[in-house]
C-alpha cells in the first residue's frame, strides 16, 4: 500500500476496504468525466497516482487526486503535454507543500506557474480563433444550402455550439 505523502489510508471497514476519503477508479471517473483506463494511464505516466490501495490492490483516491485528474483533464484540450502537465503539477505540489520552500525557490516556482498561465491565455485565444472560423464556415454551409434549388432551411435545426 502506498501512500505518496498525503497521509495514511484510514479504512472504512473490513468488507470494503474503503473510507469515506478514499474513492476506487469507477466513482473518480464518473466524477471527472475520464475513463479509467486513462486514469490508469495518466498513473502509469507518473501524473497521477493513487494515494494508496485497498487491501484487495484496488487503487484508491482523495479528493486531491481528482483535483490532479481535473487539472490535467482541463491542460489536455489547450494542446499541454504529458511532460508539461507534470511539470506544472510538480510546481503546484511543491508550493502547496507541507514543507514551505525558501524564497528564491518559491519565486522561480511561481514563475514557472506565471508562464503556464501565460501559455494557456495564449493557447485559449487561438481556440477561440479556430472556434471562430469554425463557425464561419458553418454559417457559410447553412448559407449555401439555403441557396440549393427546393431546398426548405426553415426546419433544419441550427448549428449546436459546444
Amino acid at each position: 500500500m502506498r501512500s505518496h505523502g498525503r497521509g495514511s489510508p484510514r479504512w472504512k471497514g473490513r468488507d470494503s476496504g474503503v473510507d469515506d476519503k478514499h474513492m476506487q477508479i469507477g466513482e473518480v471517473a464518473a466524477r471527472t468525466g475520464l475513463s479509467p483506463r486513462t486514469i490508469r494511464h495518466y498513473e502509469e505516466t507518473g501524473l497521477v497516482i493513487p494515494s494508496a490501495r485497498s487491501q484487495g490492490g484496488f487503487r484508491l483516491y482523495t479528493e486531491t487526486d481528482v483535483a490532479r485528474l481535473m487539472a490535467v483533464r482541463r491542460m489536455k484540450p489547450l494542446g499541454f503535454t504529458l511532460d508539461e502537465m507534470r511539470g506544472l503539477l510538480d510546481a503546484t505540489d511543491r508550493l502547496d507543500a507541507a514543507e514551505p520552500v525558501d524564497g528564491i525557490e518559491r519565486e522561480a516556482l511561481l514563475e514557472r506557474v506565471r508562464a503556464y498561465e501565460q501559455t494557456t491565455a495564449r493557447k485559449i485565444e487561438e481556440l477561440r480563433l479556430q472556434l471562430a472560423r469554425a463557425e464561419d464556415f458553418a454559417a457559410t454551409l447553412r448559407a449555401r444550402l439555403g441557396r440549393a434549388p427546393g431546398e426548405d432551411t426553415s426546419t433544419r435545426a441550427p448549428a449546436a455550439h459546444a
